[in-house]
């Protein structure tokens, strides 16, 4: 009995540990698995590419956005917007926040380049969001159903996203630690961990928008849960933090550059390149506008048709996320917060081949394909997996040479 104390601590511990193992060895080969992918893609590069032939890993770090976050790291952001010859405002760096490259910056500083400081960041933050993501689902799923989730994720379509200079794995390590706390109400944590989202990548305000229906859920389940007084606090407050973190950087960039719309215009200088002329943004208008562009200008169809189908599709989705037993064994916070997500996206985005990095947030979701115990289901997942995740690739890094090649 003396030993007692000393030997349930060592248990604990030990238990503690297998999951992180676990998942880490799951990430390991998984990563190996991207980055052989990465380099088949690299040696099928040609002069046709965006990246030229035979590109170098550290190309492909550096590749699209990613050269973006190393300009904020080296030269911070412009005080004065700079123009197109039209005098609209051309793409700059008020469009990317600056936790990742900074964060990235000071990680490089014993190795000389930002690239390894940002593959660094994104390698890290991406074994720490999965193991957080393991513990997430196993709140509401079995410990095989959520290691199999975790296997989707580390493998999924864009698990390149784990090793390129991107903000996806570090923005995604801030929204599961949030939503963690959200499922085990520790409010607490979340007083930091939404201006670390706020300023790591945008969408903090759809995370407004969850605290706002998990507060109105919970006092209609107060019943059944109580709501406490200091818990209805929390949730406000930090739904009042979540909308200020949100508009703060658009208040920020207007202060330093003169302009109040600063932000915005930025953000909309990267539209123009798919849709020529003034850009305006205005709810809904993103995918209003990018129905029309794809069936009409891009597949020869009527933007109707593309209207139908957007409709089409938020219908089928809404479905899903509130009908299918698979998403319900997730709980009604991780199904809140996909929904609210795909309302912010479908009110701010203008609908390109980045929606698939745009859906990464979703992965929570990875829990209901994870769900059925058919061994022949999952391997099938996995597959698909596989196979996106090469289609990703080779498409956007081994090419990138058209319009829907962009990631």
């Amino acid at each position: 009995m003396a030993d007692q104390p000393l030997i349930t601590p060592a248990r604990s511990l030990l238990g503690g540990l297998r999951p992180a193992l676990r998942i880490g060895l799951i990430y390991l080969v998984a990563r190996l698995i991207t980055t052989a992918m990465l380099l088949l893609a690299a040696q099928l590069s040609g002069f046709e590419s965006r990246f030229g032939p035979e590109p170098a890993l550290g190309d492909l770090v550096l590749g699209w956005d990613s050269r973006w976050y190393w300009i904020v790291a080296e030269t911070g952001y412009p005080s004065e917007l700079p123009l197109t010859e039209s005098g609209a405002v051309a793409e700059n760096q008020w469009a990317f926040m600056p936790v990742f490259p900074f964060l990235a910056k000071a990680v490089s500083l014993p190795f000389g380049h930002w690239a390894i400081g940002a593959l660094l960041v994104s390698l890290i933050a991406g074994y720490a969001a999965s193991l957080v993501l393991f513990h997430l689902l196993r709140e509401k799923i079995d410990d095989t159903a959520a290691t199999w989730a975790v296997v989707f994720f580390a493998a999924g379509p864009l698990a390149a996203l784990f090793q390129v200079g991107y903000a996806e794995t570090l923005s995604l390590l801030w929204l599961f630690l949030a939503l963690w706390c959200v499922l085990r109400r520790r409010y607490g944590w979340l007083y930091a961990l939404i201006p670390l989202m706020g300023f790591t990548r945008p969408g903090v305000l759809a995370f407004a928008l969850f605290l706002a229906l998990f507060g109105l859920w919970r006092w209609s389940t107060r019943r059944r849960e109580p709501l406490t007084v200091t818990e209805g606090v929390h949730i406000v407050a930090l739904g009042m933090l979540a909308v200020v973190v949100g508009f703060s950087w658009q208040l920020i960039a207007g202060w330093v550059t003169g302009r109040s719309d600063a932000y915005l215009a930025t953000e909309l200088a990267w539209r123009r390149n798919w849709i020529p002329g003034d850009a305006e943004f205005f709810p809904l208008e993103g995918f209003i506008s990018a129905a029309a562009f794809w069936f009409d200008s891009v597949w020869g169809m009527t933007a109707e048709v593309g209207y139908v189908v957007l409709a089409a599709a938020v219908v089928a989705i809404a479905a899903a996320l509130f009908l299918l037993p698979q998403v319900r064994r997730l709980g009604v916070e991780l199904r809140l917060w996909s929904a609210t997500y795909l309302v912010y996206l479908l009110l701010v985005f203008f609908a390109q081949s980045s929606i698939f990095r745009l859906l990464v947030p979703l992965s929570p979701l990875w829990g209901a394909f994870a769900v059925p115990k058919s061994m022949l289901w999952r391997a099938g997942v996995l597959a698909a997996c596989l196979a996106g995740q090469w289609w990703w690739i080779y498409n956007m890094y081994g090419l990138g040479n058209a319009i829907w090649q962009i990631p």
